[in-house]
């Protein structure tokens, strides 16, 4: 689009005077009236573009909230415009009035309101709180269009998705997360969202502005598809509808508004990696890491990069961690042959109610009588350990806020509780520099990379402090049970520094031609007599 344009201007250049003023006349007369115009480039694209969610930005300076506006004053009818906090809410409202052209129509109450002077409906919602999305529930806006959605949670942003609609036939109803990169583990989820343009480990790369079709599956996941007309089934006898995504990036440059002030210089000054993620866009280059960050984000792309696809050779199921849900979370099961972890096994919460239900999914899942690390803080865990006892099931219970009486490898440092310290071990396990490297080896998970890279530290008198699991519910916007599970599952059972040569010798694991079939993973060199 943005070359057609081009070739449009590069032509009109070339006209006589008088007919650029006889076409400048025409255009004129054409457009009185329109409140609002985008800029050549990007934003004019954004503004054409096809696709039902679009990912807008990048970059700072990008005309990011003046697309999201225009678009409400120009497209639709009943719009609804997010952010985290309300009082980030006034330069959005003061450039709308200033596209308004007037204060009348305006109602500064929470939530803000704006009925324009040509009949359009623009809402101003804030959603710093989880449960702040329900406000909107039954609600249908035409246009969502999420301001910086990378400081909202995920959990927010699709709910409200759910509710875009028109009752006008003839309106298009599209949904625009117009942001810069993410900075920290709590918007991560971005980058799965738009996998196909923001990840580099993504198989098949999208240009910007490609359209890419979704549906989101039977368990709430997001399942890439080759285009509108497959047939996914819906599990009641029709098929689940697509949905088009899409990113297009805006730089500075684009933006005539700004490229020639000092904003530029502003963005430049930035340290790195910010200078990377706000003035370049770049969303995998953004990721920040906390200075009190329990685990290392690297250490956790280094143990997906050891990753197979099938466990090591001759190695069983050492441990598999349980992290039990009953409502709206999952319940998750790690399982663990010594350092590997296979994909984990997740279920929707509302399908285990019950601790019964729970201790049937670690029946049906457990292999080579693994030592069963179970959440026991809340009472569906404590009821599955109880069904699994009876069973004569070997189930060590992990309760996070209990008294850790163990210290740190350097035998320096205690632990405020055992959430803490199965923590702790794990990222003692991930660091690439110990003796003989980490024998991790985690799935390309963005969910449980989330999870393990949002705890902080501090040290305190009764030892190493984590963030709390209420703390980091309210940070992510949903249980991080996935972390949970996999550093359970690191905390007991057996492990190859004490196991090594029982496992060599050992022929129960499976059948000679089973073990036949077994590729070899390289786990890295053996830690000699060490213990986690």
């Amino acid at each position: 689009m943005s070359s057609e344009i081009d070739q449009l201007l590069t032509r009109f250049a070339g006209l006589a005077p008088d007919k650029q003023a006889e076409i400048r006349e025409f255009v004129a007369s054409k457009s009185a009236g329109q409140m609002w115009f985008p800029t050549v480039g990007p934003q004019l694209d954004a503004v054409n573009c096809d696709a039902d969610i679009l990912l807008y930005g990048g970059s700072g300076g990008a005309g990011k909230t003046d697309l999201i506006l225009g678009l409400a004053f120009t497209e639709h009818q009943r719009t609804l415009i997010i952010r985290k906090h309300y009082a980030d809410m006034r330069g959005l409202t003061d450039r709308a009035k200033e596209i308004n052209g007037t204060d009348k129509g305006f109602n500064g109450s929470l939530p803000p309101r704006l009925s324009t002077v040509n009949s359009r409906l623009i809402d101003f919602g804030g959603l710093a709180q989880p449960g702040d999305e329900k406000h909107w529930q039954g609600q249908p806006h035409d246009l969502l269009a999420f301001d910086e959605a990378v400081q909202l949670r995920e959990a927010q942003v699709r709910f409200l998705l759910g509710w875009l609609r028109s009752a006008d036939p003839k309106q298009r109803c599209r949904a625009i997360l117009a942001t810069n990169p993410p900075t920290d583990s709590s918007g991560d989820w971005i980058i799965p969202m738009f996998a196909p343009w923001l990840d580099t480990r993504y198989p098949k790369p999208a240009k910007p502005g490609e359209l890419r079709w979704v549906v989101t599956d039977l368990d709430g996941n997001d399942k890439w598809i080759e285009g509108p007309d497959e047939k996914i089934p819906d599990g009641r006898g029709g098929y689940l509808k697509p949905m088009s995504r899409t990113f297009i990036p805006g730089r500075l440059t684009d933006n005539p508004f700004l490229r020639d002030t000092n904003y530029a210089a502003t963005l430049d000054g930035l340290p790195e990696p910010l200078r990377s993620a706000i003035r370049d866009g770049n969303f995998m280059a953004a990721r920040q890491d906390d200075a009190n960050q329990v685990i290392p984000t690297n250490w956790i792309r280094l143990a997906q990069g050891r990753w197979k696809a099938k466990p090591p050779w001759n190695v069983p199921m050492c441990a598999i961690g349980v992290d039990a849900a009953r409502s709206r979370d999952e319940t998750v099961l790690a399982p663990r042959y010594d350092g590997y972890f296979p994909q984990l096994i997740a279920v929707k919460g509302e399908e285990t109610p019950h601790g019964r239900d729970v201790a049937a999914l670690v029946v049906k899942h457990r292999k080579h009588d693994a030592v069963v690390v179970l959440d026991c803080g809340e009472t569906n865990g404590a009821q599955a350990y109880a069904h699994l006892q009876e069973n004569g099931i070997e189930v060590k219970k992990h309760i996070g806020v209990d008294k850790s009486v163990r210290r740190t490898e350097e035998k320096q440092l205690g632990f405020f509780n055992q959430r803490a310290e199965v923590y702790w071990r794990f990222r003692e396990a991930l660091d690439p520099e110990q003796e003989g490297g980490s024998p991790i080896a985690l799935p390309d998970d963005p969910m449980l990379v989330s999870d393990l890279t949002a705890p902080k530290w501090e040290l305190t008198p009764n030892g190493i402090k984590i963030t709390p699991k209420k703390e980091l519910v309210k940070e992510l916007g949903r249980s991080p049970d996935r972390g949970d599970a996999v550093v359970m599952s690191w905390s007991a059972g057996a492990k190859s520094a004490t196991h090594f040569y029982e496992w060599r010798a050992d022929q129960r694991v499976g059948t000679l031609a089973e073990r036949s079939r077994r590729p070899q993973v390289n786990m890295g060199p053996r830690r000699g007599t060490r213990r986690h």
